[in-house]
């Protein structure tokens, strides 16, 4: 699931509330935010689709598709896309963004994926990671739903601004969650995300069979200068999300362990 606001300045403990990154509850304001933010329009969004590149004719797994707008950006670019979501509040925002003929499932990634081995040629994984403990099982999974070749595209929150922002500093080396709010008319959310350090990260791809194949820290789109110049200047000199591409080699089958 796409995020639509940046990690806020300062961090609300909400461990003790029960229900944490309740997407059906504030689905309608969180797709409106998202739509046209900074951090999401012109500079996650581009920044996953320059790394896809050509789309044409692939068959492409929107895992966390949100209400569609990286899906909608890919069928626009000639793939044949499939989304997945945890929250039935978003996926309909979706069917109302893409129609009928695209399909769209209601899945969490923490369980097995209702896909054939092979299934995809790439699977785009937007801002959703991070809200997972153990990479490990789903991983496993998308691996599994690629076929050989195959990539999977995936953006998370930096490392380091979760580390860096939490006081006291956690252990940078451990697995940690993080607990805060975002606001929606007026209304906190309580969310909670995990950090994970890098080399837990790349650990985690090539312990699932995938072939790392670039780490990106990238720019926003320049045409946001003009529209958000104050946020243009500090998202442009800080770190926010860490971008990766990973493949499944090229002689591998799906039976693979």
């Amino acid at each position: 699931m796409e995020r639509a606001t940046d990690v806020p300045d300062s961090f609300a403990r909400s461990a003790d509330r029960d229900q944490v990154n309740d997407y059906d509850s504030f689905a309608e304001a969180y797709a409106a935010e998202n739509e046209n933010s900074l951090v999401n329009a012109y500079y996650e969004r581009p920044a996953m689709l320059a790394l896809a590149g050509d789309v044409t004719g692939r068959r492409i797994l929107d895992a966390g598709c949100g209400s569609g707008p990286l899906s909608a950006a890919l069928r626009d670019s000639g793939a044949v896309v499939t989304g997945i979501d945890a929250s039935a509040g978003m996926l309909a925002l979706a069917r109302r963004r893409l129609g009928d003929d695209m399909a769209l499932h209601v899945v969490d990634l923490s369980d097995p994926l209702p896909f054939d081995d092979g299934a995809f040629d790439d699977v785009v994984a937007s801002l959703v990671l991070h809200y997972l403990e153990d990479w490990g099982p789903t991983l496993a999974e998308l691996r599994r739903v690629l076929r050989p070749g195959g990539r999977l595209i995936a953006s998370v929150d930096h490392p380091f601004v979760a580390y860096t922002i939490q006081d006291p500093r956690p252990d940078y080396f451990a697995t940690t969650s993080y607990t805060f709010e975002w606001t929606f008319n007026g209304q906190p959310v309580p969310m909670r995300f995990w950090r994970k350090p890098l080399h837990a990260m790349t650990d985690a791809f090539t312990t699932a069979g995938f072939r790392l194949s670039l780490i990106s820290e990238p720019q926003p789109d320049p045409a946001a200068r003009e529209l958000f110049p104050d946020g243009f200047h500090d998202l442009s000199t800080r770190t926010t999300f860490l971008f990766f591409v990973v493949e499944v080699p090229p002689s591998a089958s799906s039976s693979d362990d």
